[in-house]
C-alpha cells in the first residue's frame, strides 16, 4: 500500500462508504448536502453555508444542524417499523420514545416532537429536570411518555399527576424499593399508576456499552425481583397497572444477532410475566440502534452489520414468533433510539489557525566538518528505494538520535542538532513522495511515515465538542469541506485549541480504514481552511466540557429548502467569556471592578496614561463580552 493511494481526489475519504447517500463531492471541490424533498433531492454546498453564517456574524467552530436530516431520520425509523409491521402481519403498532439524556437541547427536542407528531413519537426522561422538559412539550396522546432512573418521591408525584393532564406517562420500575414510593405516592394522590417493570437479560452484548447489558448491569431487575415486585403489585391489587416491560440492549449495538436473541429473550419475560396476571400491552426493547460512523458495515465499535430496515425487521419477526408460539397477543413494540434520530443531523465546522510541518524541502548542506552521524544521515538519500525505505527509516531515526544523544553530552553544539533535525525532516519527506509509488510497501513503514504527520492546529475544543473522541476513542468522520477536486498532498493529526497533550484527534475513518493520519491541503496563503466532523448530534452537546474555560460553540440550525437554499430558523450564540466565568463561580463585574482599581492604581503611579487606561479597560470589558474560542479580525 502507499501513503496515498492512486484515486480520485476525495474520493479517500469514504464518503459513500459512511455518507449513507447524505452527502457528495460537488463538481467545484466543496461537501454537498444531499436533502430529500419527496420525490426531489437537492445538494447544497456546505461551504456556501458556512460562508452565509460567518457573513452573518455567526463565527467558526459552529454546531450546524440540519433539520432536514433529523425529520428524515425520525420517519426512516418509524417507517421502517410500519413497513416490517405489514410485511410480517404484525398485529400491534410501534410507539417510538426519544431519550432527552441522548440530547437535551431546546429546539433539538421540540423539533423531534413536532417531527415524531405523525407518529404519535414519544420521549424517555430519566431525571427530574428531564421530565420537566417532557412536560413542557405537546405530545399527542398516544405518544409514550417513559419515566426511567432512579426516582424519588417529588419526580413520582410528577409523573402520576401528568396523567391527568392527559400525558400517557409510564413509571418504570428499577428496583423492588422503588415500588414501595410509587405506591405511597399513588395511595395519596389516588391515582392509578401505569407502571412498567425494568428486567435484566443474561443475554450480553458486544461493543463498547456492553457492561450495561446482562446480569450485571447497573439497573433493572433480576428474574426473584420481578416475581417480588408481581407478587407486591397483586398483594395491593395494582398487578393490573403494569402495562410496560422494559430492558435496555445498549447503546450503539454493533451486532444484529445480538440484538435478535436479546429480543427472543425479553419476549419470553413478557409471556412468562402475562401468564402471572400481568396485562402487559407494550414490550420496550430499549436503545440500541446504531449508526456507521466508519462505513465498514460489519460489527466493530465504530460500526454496525446492519441497516435501519433489517435492524426493524428482526425486532418485529422475533417478537411475533415468540408470542405466536406461545399463544399470546401481538403487544405494542416500543423502541428509544437516541442516537439513530439525532446524530446524524449535526455536524461540527471549524477552521485550521496554523499548521506545525515535519518536513523539510530545501536541501541541507552537509559538510565533511561536520559529525560522522551527520554525514551517515545524509549519505542514505543515495540508497533511498522503495524496496529498501524501511532499511532508511531505521538508518536515518538511528543517526539523528546519535546527534540528540551527543547534544545531551555536551559533545555537539545546537547548531548542529537543529541541522541534524533539519536533515531527518528533509529525508522523511522523500521517503514520503517514495512512498507514493505503486509499489508495495508495508505497513509498519506506513505508519511510521504517518507518525511524522502534519499537525494542524484547529479552532476548537475537543473536551467540549468531542468529548467521546477523547474519553471512548469515538470515531467520527472528519474531512476538509473544500478542495476534494484537489489531491491532498500532506498528512495531519488535529490539535484543538486547549494547552492540553490529550487535545489532538489522531484516528480517522478513510475509504481504506482507519488511519493514524488525516490527508489534507497544505494551507494557501489568506486561506480559511475548514473541516466537518459529521454525526455529532448524539451525546456531544451534552457531555462537553470546560477545559481551559472553552465554553459552548455557536450553534445554527438551518432548514433546506427544495431549491437548494437554505433558511436559518434557529441560533443559539456561542458563550461569552464572562458566561463561562459564571459557570466557575466568578462574578464578572466583581473581576472588572478589582481590576479597574488595579489600573488606576497604576494611573497613580503614572505607569499608565490616561488614553492607556481607557485602552485598557475597554480591551478587559470585550474580552469578557466574546466568544471563548480564536476570533479572526474583520
Amino acid at each position: 500500500m502507499s501513503i496515498l493511494d492512486e484515486q480520485t481526489p476525495g474520493a479517500i475519504y469514504g464518503i459513500e462508504r459512511w455518507g449513507n447517500g447524505r452527502f457528495e463531492i460537488l463538481d467545484n471541490g466543496n461537501i454537498g448536502l444531499i436533502t430529500h424533498h419527496g420525490q426531489d433531492t437537492t445538494s447544497t454546498d456546505l461551504t456556501s453555508i458556512l460562508h452565509s453564517l460567518e457573513e452573518r456574524g455567526i463565527a467558526s467552530p459552529i454546531l450546524l444542524r440540519v433539520a432536514n436530516s433529523l425529520k428524515q431520520q425520525i420517519d426512516r425509523i418509524n417507517n421502517g417499523f410500519k413497513n416490517a409491521i405489514k410485511e410480517l402481519d404484525y398485529s400491534a403498532a410501534y410507539r417510538g420514545v426519544f431519550p432527552v439524556k441522548v440530547n437535551q437541547q431546546a429546539h433539538v427536542i421540540e423539533k423531534i416532537v413536532e417531527y415524531g407528531a405523525p407518529h404519535e413519537f414519544g420521549l424517555e426522561v430519566g431525571s427530574k429536570p428531564e421530565l420537566i422538559i417532557a412536560l413542557s412539550q405537546r405530545l399527542s396522546r398516544e405518544a409514550l411518555l417513559i419515566c426511567n432512573g432512579i426516582k424519588d418521591s417529588e419526580f413520582i408525584n410528577l409523573a402520576l399527576l401528568s396523567r391527568k393532564l392527559g400525558f400517557n406517562t409510564i413509571i418504570v420500575l428499577e428496583s423492588a424499593s422503588e415500588l414501595e414510593l410509587v405506591l405511597e405516592e399513588a395511595k395519596k394522590l389516588k391515582i392509578r399508576p401505569a407502571l412498567g417493570i425494568r428486567i435484566k437479560l443474561n443475554n450480553r452484548i458486544t461493543g463498547n456499552w456492553a457492561s450495561s447489558s446482562g446480569d450485571r448491569s447497573a439497573f433493572g431487575l433480576s428474574s426473584p425481583d420481578v416475581l417480588r415486585v408481581v407478587d407486591r403489585l397483586r398483594d395491593e391489587g395494582y398487578l393490573d397497572c403494569l402495562l410496560l416491560q422494559h430492558f435496555h440492549l445498549g447503546s450503539q449495538v454493533p451486532d444484529i444477532l445480538d440484538v435478535r436473541r436479546s429480543t427472543a429473550e425479553a419476549c419470553r419475560f413478557f409471556v412468562e410475566l402475562r401468564k402471572e396476571g400481568a396485562p402487559l400491552h407494550y414490550i420496550d426493547l430499549g436503545g440500541g440502534l446504531g449508526i456507521d460512523y466508519t462505513g465498514e458495515h460489519k460489527s466493530t465499535e465504530n460500526s454496525i452489520n446492519y441497516t435501519t430496515d433489517e435492524y426493524c425487521y428482526n425486532i418485529v419477526e422475533a417478537v411475533r414468533n415468540t408470542m405466536d408460539d406461545a399463544g399470546e397477543k401481538h403487544p405494542i413494540i416500543v423502541t428509544e433510539s437516541g442516537r439513530a434520530t439525532v446524530a446524524y443531523s449535526s455536524m461540527l465546522l471549524f477552521n485550521i489557525l496554523d499548521v506545525t510541518e515535519y518536513d523539510e524541502d530545501e536541501e541541507v548542506e552537509v559538510t565533511e566538518e561536520d559529525s560522522r552521524s551527520l554525514r551517515d544521515m545524509r549519505d542514505v538519500e543515495s540508497y533511498l528505494t522503495p524496496a529498501r525505505l524501511q532499511e532508511c527509516l531505521n538508518d536515518v531515526t538511528f543517526y539523528r538520535d546519535e546527534v540528540r544523544r551527543n547534544f545531551g553530552r555536551g559533545e555537539c553544539g545546537l547548531r548542529d542538532m537543529a541541522k541534524a533535525e533539519q536533515l531527518y525532516l528533509h529525508l522523511i519527506s522523500k521517503m514520503r513522495k517514495v512512498a507514493r509509488t505503486d509499489e508495495w510497501i508495508s505497513d509498519d513503514v506506513v505508519s511510521a511515515l504517518e507518525a511524522t504527520a502534519d499537525i494542524y492546529h484547529s479552532n476548537f475544543s475537543l473536551f467540549q465538542s468531542l468529548p467521546d473522541v477523547w474519553a471512548i476513542d469515538q470515531l467520527h468522520p472528519i474531512i476538509p469541506i473544500q478542495r476534494l477536486n484537489e489531491e491532498p498532498t500532506r498528512r495531519a493529526i488535529l490539535s484543538d485549541i486547549t494547552c492540553d497533550s490529550d487535545g489532538k484527534v489522531d484516528q480517522f475513518v478513510l475509504a481504506d480504514g482507519i488511519s493514524q493520519s488525516l490527508p489534507v491541503h497544505a494551507l494557501a496563503q489568506g486561506e480559511h481552511y475548514s473541516l466537518a466532523v459529521f454525526f455529532v448530534g448524539a451525546y456531544q452537546e451534552t457531555l462537553g466540557d470546560l477545559h481551559n474555560l472553552f465554553g459552548d460553540t455557536n450553534v445554527a440550525t438551518i432548514e433546506i429548502r427544495p431549491d437548494g437554499g437554505f433558511d436559518l430558523i434557529h441560533e443559539v450564540e456561542g458563550d461569552t467569556i464572562a458566561e463561562v466565568l459564571r459557570y466557575v463561580e466568578y462574578d464578572p463585574l466583581a473581576m472588572s471592578n478589582s481590576f479597574k482599581m488595579m489600573v488606576e492604581e497604576a494611573v497613580s503611579r503614572k505607569a499608565l496614561t490616561l488614553k492607556e487606561r481607557k485602552a485598557m479597560m475597554n480591551a478587559f470589558k470585550e474580552s469578557l463580552n466574546g466568544y471563548t474560542y480564536f476570533e479572526f479580525d474583520h
